[in-house]
């Protein structure tokens, strides 16, 4: 009996890696795609780590309190992780959702409890201003002044700087992947939302093996949504950030956590995560097929024969299905 979990924060971790050996073998690949399954955690993603993390850490500060409502902004995935994490513990969150989230993350956040905020709901912002700017989201100043003005049971938690996001990483999810490979990593290809999966999972694993290539993805400018392209198919939660200076589009995020950035749009990734689909039997969200995509792409070099690449795929594709990305 000792083996049953009796909470959901007992179910964060230890997901899988999966070799698509049938998609190997269909485009000729011969390094070994190791893809780390985070989708299997029990919110769906691994934003489940961070939010956790980031949860403990508040409690054990004595920041926070049961009865206390949280605050986050978030394309999904965080905002699903800490509802599920938090609620359980007495906890209510107020959520502030980026632009371009799916149906069904918005219906998962609301079947949790979830309050959806917006810059509408922040003081000092008129309807007015809102409507001259639908495409702006609300902004990390303005959430704490919301924050601010709810009163002193709000808390920010702020998982674009809070340390505890990348803790996550080297705490769990670089061990997991140095355990379950023997140690034997080649390479780590993954996207990046707040950074924080890259800044943990390049400390932890550099650590370990100097040598190991990091390769950072990003979409490519056809698939970065702006006022200009405000329709555009977009990779859902993840930035451009190879072209910024450190810290500007991410805090987390410097140049010298990667040796490699690849641009892949959407386009890309919609065919490789259906390729997946219809090859492995595997739903995988976005960035998790953008990711693979960039993969795919570096294991066609010779110089990557039999090298292991681990690829980082932060969620499954259930909730995309409203999207473009499995084309139904």
């Amino acid at each position: 009996m000792s083996r049953i979990a009796a909470a959901i924060e007992d179910l964060v971790g230890n997901t899988p890696l999966f070799e698509p050996v049938r998609v190997e073998e269909r485009l000729g690949i011969r390094a070994h795609l190791l893809c780390k399954l985070e989708g299997q955690n029990p919110a769906g993603s691994s934003k489940d780590r961070a939010a956790l993390s980031m949860l403990r850490a508040a409690e054990e500060a004595g920041m926070i309190h049961p009865g206390d409502t949280l605050v986050e902004q978030t394309s999904g995935n965080t905002g699903i992780a800490l509802a599920a994490m938090a609620v359980p513990k007495g906890y209510r969150c107020d959520i502030f959702l980026e632009a371009g989230v799916t149906r069904e993350r918005k219906k998962i956040l609301l079947a949790l409890g979830c309050r959806l905020r917006s810059r509408g709901d922040i003081p000092g912002i008129s309807k007015e201003e809102v409507l001259a700017h639908p495409y702006e989201e609300a902004s990390l100043a303005e959430i704490r002044a919301y924050c601010k003005a709810m009163g002193p049971r709000y808390h920010f938690l702020d998982q674009t700087t809070n340390p505890n996001n990348p803790l996550a990483h080297v705490r769990t999810t670089g061990p997991e992947i140095w355990r379950d490979t023997d140690g034997k990593v080649d390479a780590l290809v993954l996207m990046a939302g707040t950074g924080g999966t890259l800044r943990g999972l390049s400390q932890y694993l550099r650590e370990k093996n100097p040598k190991i290539r990091i390769i950072a993805a990003e979409p490519a400018p056809c698939s970065r949504r702006c006022e200009k392209n405000p329709n555009c198919q977009i990779i859902d939660g993840v930035l451009d950030f190879d072209d910024h200076p450190d810290h500007t589009a991410s805090y987390f995020i410097t140049h010298d956590l990667y040796d490699r950035c690849l641009e892949v749009s959407a386009k890309e990734a919609d065919e490789t995560a259906r390729l997946v689909a219809r090859t492995e039997g595997l739903l995988f969200g976005t960035s998790g097929a953008a990711a693979l995509s960039a993969a795919i792409r570096l294991a066609k070099d010779p110089a990557y024969d039999g090298k292991n690449l681990v690829v980082i795929i932060p969620d499954g594709g259930g909730k995309y299905l409203s999207s473009p990305l499995y084309g139904i």
